[in-house]
C-alpha cells in the first residue's frame, strides 16, 4: 500500500509543480484570462459544468437531478460512442486479422486493400460519413470503427504471422490438428499482440470521437469545446479537455489491468 502511495505521489508530483506554475503566472498578469485562464478558474468551470444547471423538480428523486448536470450527460455521450465505434471496429478487425495472419493467400489477397485505405486518416472520412449516414450517432461510430479498425488488425496480424515457429514444430510433432494448432498454440501466443493493438484502438477511439462530435452531433464533450470556443469561453474548453484526459486515463488503466489479468501466464506469474 505504501508503495502504491509513492508511486502515486512521484507520478503527480510534475501535474502538481504545473499547476501550481501556472497558477502564479495567471495571478502575476503573465497570461490574458479570456486566453489563459488560471487553474482554479478551470476547477471552477469545472465544478459549474458538473453540476445540475436547473433546480430540483418536485417529483423527481435527489439522485436523478443531481445526475443531470451537462458534463455527465456529454461524457456519457462521448463514452457510449467511442465503446460502440470501438466494438464494431474491433469486432470486424479482430477475425479479419487472425484470417490474415494464419493463411498466407487471404493475407495476399487483402494485404493491398488495407495498405492503401490504412494511412488514410479517419477524419479525411467526415464528407463521406456525413454524405453516407447524415448527421447523429451513426457517421460518429462510423469514423471510430475506423480509427479502431486498423490497429486492432495490424496487431493481430502481426501477432499470429511472428508466433516462435518452435512452438508450431512441437505441436505438428504431437500430430495436433489444424483447429487445435490455431485456438491452443497460435491465437494465445498472438494474444499479447492483440491486446496492444485494443489499447492504441481506444485511444485512438478517443481521438476521433471529439472530432466527429464537432462535426455531426449536439452533444458530447467535442460538441461542447467547439460551442464554448464560439463564445470564447477558455475556462470550459479547458475544462472539457481535462474531462477527456480523465476518462481515457480510467479507460487505459482499466483495459492496461485487464492485459495484466489476462497475460499472467505470458509473464511467468500464473500458479
Amino acid at each position: 500500500m505504501m508503495q502504491k502511495l509513492k508511486d502515486f505521489a512521484h507520478g503527480a508530483l510534475v501535474p502538481v509543480l504545473v499547476l501550481i506554475l501556472w497558477e502564479a503566472c495567471s495571478r502575476a498578469g503573465l497570461f490574458s484570462a479570456v486566453v489563459m485562464p488560471a487553474p482554479s478558474a478551470v476547477a471552477a468551470k469545472w465544478w459549474a459544468y458538473l453540476l445540475p444547471a436547473q433546480e430540483q423538480e418536485a417529483g423527481q428523486s435527489y439522485l436523478a437531478w443531481l445526475l443531470s448536470g451537462e458534463l455527465l450527460h456529454d461524457a456519457y455521450s462521448s463514452l457510449y460512442r467511442v465503446i460502440a465505434g470501438f466494438v464494431i471496429g474491433a469486432g470486424l478487425a479482430l477475425p479479419l486479422g487472425l484470417l490474415m495472419g494464419a493463411n498466407t493467400r487471404i493475407y495476399a489477397l487483402f494485404n493491398p486493400l488495407v495498405q492503401i485505405l490504412r494511412p488514410i486518416p479517419p477524419i479525411a472520412y467526415i464528407p463521406l460519413a456525413i454524405l453516407w449516414f447524415g448527421l447523429g450517432n451513426p457517421p460518429s461510430f462510423f469514423l471510430i470503427a475506423i480509427g479502431a479498425f486498423f490497429p486492432v488488425l495490424m496487431n493481430t496480424i502481426a501477432g499470429v504471422r511472428q508466433v516462435d515457429g518452435i512452438y508450431l514444430r512441437a505441436a505438428r510433432n504431437l500430430g495436433v490438428g489444424q483447429w487445435t494448432m490455431f485456438t491452443r498454440v497460435i491465437l494465445p501466443a498472438a494474444t499479447p499482440y492483440i491486446l496492444a493493438g485494443v489499447r492504441i484502438g481506444i485511444g485512438t477511439a478517443f481521438i476521433v470521437v471529439i472530432v466527429s462530435e464537432m462535426i455531426a452531433v449536439n452533444d458530447g464533450l467535442g460538441f461542447r469545446i467547439l460551442e464554448a470556443r464560439e463564445f470564447m469561453w477558455s475556462d470550459k474548453i479547458i475544462a472539457g479537455m481535462i474531462t477527456i484526459g480523465l476518462l481515457g486515463l480510467a479507460i487505459d488503466t482499466a483495459v492496461s489491468r485487464l492485459n495484466n489479468h489476462l497475460l499472467r501466464w505470458h509473464r511467468g506469474l500464473e500458479h
